[in-house]
């Protein structure tokens, strides 16, 4: 801007007042300057490119502030990291960079007096993450609100943050999912779908599962935050921002309830715990109510706490949901328990109820900001502290835990090439060291050639190897003795070699042998032989054509199926409700695959009161009866996982589900891998050991009632105790010798009925190829 004459004037006079002016700092822009309105206001959303434009005018206005794009979305939109701090932080970025890898691996170190000095002069790196899950729409602002917060800080607690603490914000882990929730809640504004979820998942393939993949990597924007942020700057806390449903506390902190996967280290755990109590009681002295903690959220898994297995305090934080962005009232007298936690009660985790009555966007948005703000002062308080905590957990991983084998072993002879290669792969996006035999070497009555991978668990992030290399066994927890299973948030089992159906071997000691610097191996070529399209030609007929359904219900099973596909190169096409209800499918497709979804979702769909036509309605008895036509007509149906119970009933297969109908009590599989014996003389079989793993969910059990027509392709072991490989499972009784995969001839055509997920998050290639083989032999 250029000076008026009158203030030329006025400093050539040498005016106080003008010279006050002339330094006087521009205010910098608000979030409302450029998304038109103020964050948390009633029915107001907003899509992706106005927050980037946000950032980048605070970036050009402010030196604290600095927006990178370190990639771009499975839709190709920028992937934004915002780093916050003191303009002098900021200035020396690249040095600081090089002090957290220091501080971050114990061996670059001289000494512990030198790591001490580091230390002493390093800011304490924060990362928080947002807008994973889109339909929980205050991720997408708080971001926004603690950075202006922290660019117009004029000293004391926010200062303090400044100068101690290099913030990084990712405003949203899923910015493809913010422009669908945005585009469906503008179209829907006024309508009875207002408020609703969009009729597609709001992530290209995994929708609410996307925080599902911080071990296996699968998605692009999972590797972008890995590989760039996490491999980068080693932030030793992290807080992940989220909302939960609407009838219970209206924010959770940790700490976490039980279990805590044992490969944690038990002072992030306390550090956890002390993080998040302080943040409770921050909040509760701010006057906000129905603050819980302790309940409904756990520790167990490493797909959702990448954080837990590299050095970093993880708090999570869930608020209460509005209906997206349209307020609702909730009255005390419909608060209901659930998880542990009765939100009409005082008690010790839970001291302040919240009284009920209306819900906002904007309630939601200052229970997060608030919370970040706590941390955040928290940590600049005791900076170092949260320094030495996470240095403290990399010394003790460099130095091996006593519960830990030395090394792993993983042979690259006698192995399938894509699914080794797909471990390494993921062992790489988390910074683990991986090195190869120089010369033969012997463990036990096995040996192993030169050129053999090992991973000494004496590393940085040797937790994260041992989480996933174990089979653990999930604890049998329940709500009392000889009652219903204690549920645990997501999946008990994540033994990736075993999804991946690779061998490993754990050496107790110290190899005698000399091991080669850390190697990369080149990704791996997904091609699924006989179906995957020739390269750079996907246009050309396909062997097999191909079908899956796609619901607007949005299971997430379905965006999983298409990844694979996509992964492999299989070509598909995508197939609707209205085309199935059309009826003729055998015309232009050989097979069609049902995800795993309920009956009822596959025949009634979304509702008709609540979402427009064109979305609602699902299959119908219409669709039914195409389906049967499609079959009898010589076609294959593929149902997965709780789509068999729909094919059972909807096509009158002679086979019945022994564990529908059980009780958790009788019953539970909450996400485990369990043993099947195969069937190899079978086409479906082609390529599977004798013996093979199945990831169930839920879980389905084949009794077979026409024998004539029914084959069974894998099969539960014979005794209970061999059925359970890892995780958790109540009832392995039900399962003994029961049928996991079995193929049903109706017709001319037949249905494959996998009683498991074989393509299940991307991630289980050791079944993956019992679904190429029901696609493969689908001819015609």
């Amino acid at each position: 801007m250029r000076p008026t004459l009158a203030l030329l004037l006025a400093l050539a006079a040498g005016s106080p007042g003008a010279l006050a002016a002339q330094h006087r700092p521009r205010p910098l822009p608000t979030p409302a300057s450029v998304l038109g309105f103020v964050p948390g206001t009633d029915r107001r959303l907003v899509e992706w490119g106005p927050i980037v434009e946000y950032f980048r005018v605070l970036d050009a206005a402010s030196d604290r502030v600095s927006v990178r794009t370190i990639g771009r979305t499975t839709n190709g939109v920028p992937f934004l990291a915002v780093f916050v701090s003191s303009a002098a932080n900021l200035r020396r970025l690249g040095a600081l960079r090089d002090a957290q890898a220091r501080l971050a691996d114990p061996r670059r170190s001289a000494d512990s007096a030198d790591a001490a000095r580091l230390a002493a002069r390093t800011p304490a790196f924060i990362l928080i993450t947002s807008s994973v899950h889109s339909t929980e729409v205050g991720g997408i602002f708080a971001p926004l609100e603690i950075a202006y917060r922290l660019a117009t800080a004029r000293g004391g607690e926010l200062q303090a943050i400044l100068d101690s603490t290099v913030v990084i914000l990712v405003p949203s882990l899923n910015p493809d999912g913010v422009n669908i929730v945005a585009r469906w809640y503008a179209q829907t504004l006024g309508g009875a779908a207002e408020g609703s979820s969009p009729p597609e998942l709001y992530n290209r393939y995994v929708g609410h599962d996307d925080n599902r993949d911080w071990y296996a990597f699968t998605q692009v924007e999972t590797r972008l935050v890995v590989d760039s942020l996490y491999g980068v700057w080693h932030p030793q806390v992290t807080m992940d921002i989220h909302q939960q449903g609407t009838l219970g506390a209206r924010i959770f902190v940790p700490p976490y309830r039980d279990p805590v996967e044992p490969n944690v280290d038990p002072l992030l755990i306390e550090g956890v715990n002390a993080l998040g109590t302080a943040i409770a009681w921050r909040l509760t002295a701010e006057g906000l109510t129905g603050v819980s903690t302790f309940t409904g959220y756990d520790a167990w898994t490493p797909a959702r706490a990448f954080q837990h297995y590299h050095g970093a305090v993880r708090i999570l934080t869930e608020t209460a949901s509005a209906s997206l962005a349209t307020p609702i009232t909730v009255p005390f007298d419909s608060l209901r328990p659930s998880d542990g936690l009765d939100p009409q009660a005082r008690s010790w985790n839970f001291a302040a109820p919240w009284p009920g009555g209306r819900w906002t966007l904007a309630d939601i948005l200052r229970y997060q900001t608030s919370a970040a703000m706590a941390m955040l002062d928290q940590v600049a308080r005791n900076r170092g502290a949260w320094i030495g905590t996470s240095r403290r957990v990399a010394e003790r991983a460099v130095h091996g835990w006593p519960e830990w084998p030395y090394a792993y072993v993983i042979p690259n002879a006698g192995q399938d090439g894509v699914a080794v290669g797909t471990l390494l792969e993921a062992l790489r996006h988390a910074q683990v060291e991986v090195r190869s035999a120089l010369a033969p070497f012997t463990l036990g009555r096995d040996r192993f050639s030169p050129g053999t991978y090992v991973v000494v668990l004496r590393q940085p992030y040797a937790s994260f190897v041992a989480a996933l290399f174990e089979k653990r066994l999930y604890p049998d927890l329940r709500e009392y003795p000889g009652g219903p299973p204690i549920r645990p948030y997501d999946a008990t089992a994540h033994t990736l070699p075993l999804l991946l159906g690779v061998r490993v071997f754990a050496a107790a000691d110290s190899l005698p042998i000399a091991l080669s610097a850390p190697v990369t191996v080149e990704p791996p070529v997904y091609r699924a032989a006989g179906l995957s399209a020739p390269a750079g030609n996907r246009s050309s007929r396909p062997a097999v054509r191909l079908a899956v359904y796609r619901s607007y219900t949005a299971p997430l099973d379905e965006g999983w199926t298409r990844y694979v596909l996509d992964t492999w190169n299989v070509p598909y096409e995508s197939v609707t409700d209205s085309l199935v209800r059309g009826g003729g499918l055998g015309a232009r497709f050989d097979a069609l695959i049902l995800p795993s979804m309920t009956a009822r979702a596959i025949v009634e769909g979304l509702s008709a009161r609540r979402y427009p036509a064109r979305f609602a309605g699902g299959i119908g008895q219409p669709g039914v009866q195409a389906l049967r036509d499609f079959v009898d007509g010589g076609g294959t149906l593929i149902a997965l996982d709780d789509a068999c119970d729909f094919a059972i009933d909807a096509l009158a297969l002679p086979v019945t589900n022994a564990v529908s109908g059980l009780g958790p009590r009788e019953f539970y599989v909450p996400g485990s891998i369990l043993r099947v014996a195969v069937d190899t003389t079978q086409a479906l079989a082609d390529g599977l050991p004798a013996q093979s793993i199945a990831w169930v969910e839920s879980g389905m059990a084949f009794d077979v009632r026409d024998p004539t027509r029914v084959r069974v392709i894998a099969r539960y072991p014979a005794q209970a105790a061999d059925v359970l490989v890892s995780g958790w499972l109540i009832g392995a009784q039900n399962l003994v010798g029961r049928g996991a995969l079995a193929e049903v001839r109706l017709g001319r055509g037949r249905v494959v009925l996998f009683g498991f997920k074989p393509q299940y998050r991307g991630q289980s290639l050791a079944t993956l190829p019992f679904l190429f083989n029901a696609i493969r032999t689908s001819t015609r």
